[in-house]
């Protein structure tokens, strides 16, 4: 068998540019944009994290001694949200810091739990939301040190217990706070004035306690972990003076990437542009097909339904599920941090214990499959289970195969793998047994035992010879899915001799005698592109397929007069609001021109709708490509078709649409809508021939 030296690459790329032309330029690394440092600087800061994999999250506060109950009475929704979810001033939410006193909180037995699961990291919660401090901080008096455990420091216990462990510490840290008086904006049942309040105050305030935390007596910290960014006196420019006031006082410290505006809702991932932040953050998901291999990321996620302690909670994951996910996580590239949230008494609760313990097992057979592995080479997950590539012990090529459903008759199928194949073992055998595997047509078949040593998941530790190599899927390219006229179209072609990739334009499945993927072609109809590689002679990929789409441009209008910019109405809307079609439903707050459609224009903070409408003034015949990027739902309308539908209750995140034009004018309808928090707007376009999008000048908006 030949090593080959192959790629793995997505099933399907459509290679037009989305970088936002006219932004700062930052190289980028690994999924994130480096801030004075260079490539191998930023991988040597992010390398104990990249080994890492696993570490637990502990959601720990006043709150905890609430145990998600008020004035003896069940509040719905996470327990560290508390105060808001019950909707408690904070006058009266203050006396829960006086009742603060975990008697039975036992750094050592925290730090050896989670070190018996397996993890290699800590995240604590500094400060979450309510602005209560777990340390006594010289800065306030709303935390730890004015409370009964006082004069206790759970937070360097903590520290000095990692540090006997080899467990590293990190902190979560709000910048939202609730109890703040400069905090802003105020919760509507807040009824403090805020006439005397100073945002930059808080700033002041914030950075100040993130000096004691990072530069005191608690060590070296790994990670700084932000959350709260996403109200909208939270800016970019806020996000980025942060990151680099934290990077400034440590340079090894890690930033997640919540620290600034750019994160893409509850997936987690930084948006594209400036944006600050080491790595992504998914909230209780795990991407459905992982990120680009380099990618940083981490997915956050609760055992039951809340991440602080609520005794009325006992929807708990099961020790199987745990597990399952740690490997797709791993699976994926990215990191899995699970959280714990003790009690008011100071304890973790029983039920999340005896799942760490499970994990705890399986990971003290099987870490080697998690610690410092890559991403799953192939391009898909097989059937029955997940993948890991990383080195053996005479640092070779190996497979990890986790396998979740065991082959009844022990015929476990890979497919797509074109390296040889060395040892085959089973991790957590008594005594080691190298199994026997066969190779054709693309698929390797392991011969194992009929049963699994693990029912939840065993591993199987295959080493390679030679260079990984993989039959990865065609990839078929070209500027955009659809066009007008005519269009480029390439398949990727492949470097191998031994591997190639054929091609059709006519629907029909592709076989060796079909076109070979040597160089791109030309279409000038609606086609279907098929694609599929064959491995010495034999099909060694599923087929690819994409649809190309001819459009005719939509003829222009003739307009008798036009001016600059678009006409805007604005609304206040209903908390209640949903979408785009309930903004007109308001009440009407204002109106007129404006050069560039954005939230300039806003009525107020939050709850409000916007609508332009007007003409666009396309400079040629062409497509047309446009982006909205928008907080909450937008929509874009031309010629009163729905080009961009980016619509519904959401974070920052963009969507793209594309229509043919005719040079000229096009009416236009946008609309968007805000709910509570960040707002934005931003309409970008790619024109015909160009190589990257840029924001829509103010030269192409008319009325």
């Amino acid at each position: 068998m030949h090593a080959l030296a192959l790629t793995l690459v997505a099933a399907l790329s459509l290679s037009f540019a989305r970088t936002v032309a006219g932004q700062e330029e930052l190289p980028r690394h690994a999924g994130t944009n480096l801030v004075n440092e260079t490539p191998a600087q930023h991988d040597a800061r992010m390398a104990w994290f990249r080994e890492a994999k696993f570490g637990m999250f502990i959601h720990w506060g006043a709150y905890s001694t609430a145990a998600g109950e008020w004035n003896g009475k069940l509040v719905r929704g996470a327990g560290e949200w508390l105060l808001s979810n019950a909707q408690i001033t904070p006058e009266a939410y203050e006396p829960l810091r006086d009742q603060f006193n975990p008697v039975k909180f036992d750094a050592k037995r925290w730090v050896q739990i989670a070190k018996d699961a397996g993890m290699k990291y800590i995240v604590i919660t500094s400060k979450h939301h309510d602005g209560f401090g777990l340390w006594d901080s010289p800065s306030s008096t709303w935390d730890v040190g004015s409370s009964p455990f006082a004069p206790r420091d759970p937070l360097l216990e903590l520290a000095a217990a990692c540090k006997d462990s080899g467990v590293r510490l990190c902190f979560y840290h709000s910048i939202m706070d609730w109890h703040h008086p400069d905090y802003l904006p105020r919760r509507p049942w807040d009824t403090r004035p805020t006439t005397d309040a100073v945002y930059d105050r808080y700033e002041a305030y914030m950075k100040a306690q993130l000096k004691e935390l990072i530069t005191g007596k608690y060590g070296k910290i790994g990670i700084l972990w932000f959350d709260g960014e996403w109200e909208g006196t939270w800016t970019h420019e806020k996000g980025v003076a942060l990151y680099d006031y934290v990077r400034a006082l440590d340079p090894d410290i890690i930033v997640n990437n919540r620290v600034d505006t750019g994160r893409s809702g509850m997936e987690g991932i930084t948006r594209e542009g400036n944006y600050r932040g080491d790595y992504g953050t998914p909230e209780q998901q795990i991407p459905a097909t992982g990120l680009a291999d380099g990618v940083d990321w981490e997915t956050c996620m609760t055992m039951n339904g809340t991440w602080g302690f609520d005794k009325n909670d006992h929807d708990w994951k099961s020790k199987t599920d745990l597990i399952h996910k740690l490997c797709d996580i791993a699976s994926k590239g990215g990191n899995f941090l699970l959280n714990v949230g003790p009690t008011g008494e100071g304890e973790i609760p029983a039920p999340s214990v005896d799942r760490l313990e499970a994990m705890g097992a399986w990971m003290k057979v099987n870490s080697s499959a998690i610690y410092g592995s890559h991403a799953n080479p192939f391009t898909e997950a097989p059937a029955w289970g997940r993948v890991t590539r990383g080195t053996n012990p005479q640092g070779g090529d190996r497979l990890y195969l986790m396998v979740f459903n065991w082959p009844v008759d022990g015929k476990l199928q890979l497919q797509g793998l074109l390296s040889g194949v060395g040892t085959v073992q089973i991790l957590g055998q008594r005594t080691k047994q190298l199994f026997s595997h066969s190779q054709a047509n693309g698929v390797t078949t392991f011969t194992l035992p009929t049963t699994p040593i693990n029912p939840i998941c065993t591993v199987v530790a295959v080493d390679l010879e030679g260079t990984l190599a993989i039959a990865s899927k065609p990839v078929i390219s070209a500027a955009d899915e659809k066009f007008v006229g005519s269009l480029k179209v390439e398949v990727a072609a492949s470097t191998s001799a031994e591997l190639t990739y054929h091609y059709t334009v006519n629907g029909s499945e592709p076989t060796m005698q079909s076109a070979p993927a040597t160089s791109p072609f030309t279409i000038s109809a609606t086609t279907t592109v098929k694609a599929r590689g064959f491995y010495l002679g034999s099909a060694v990929t599923p087929i690819v397929s994409q649809t190309f789409e001819l459009l005719t441009p939509l003829v222009a209008v003739q307009t008798l007069k036009s001016d600059a910019g678009l006409a805007y109405t604005s609304y206040a809307v209903p908390e209640s609001i949903k979408n785009c079609g309930q903004i007109r439903a308001g009440n009407k707050e204002g109106q007129g021109v404006v050069a560039v459609p954005s939230v300039a224009v806003k009525p107020r903070e939050e709850f409000f709708g916007l609508t332009f409408t007007g003409f666009i003034d396309v400079p040629e015949d062409g497509l047309y490509r446009f982006f909205v990027d928008s907080d909450d739902g937008s929509t874009l309308k031309v010629q009163g078709t729905m080009v961009v539908d980016n619509d519904e209750l959401h974070s920052a995140a963009e969507k793209s649409g594309a229509i043919a034009l005719a040079k000229g004018m096009h009416p236009i309808e946008l609309d968007m809508f805000e709910g509570a928090g960040q707002d934005l707007l931003r309409v970008s376009w790619i024109t015909p021939g160009a190589a990257k999008k840029v924001v829509v000048p103010a030269t192409a908006w008319k009325h």
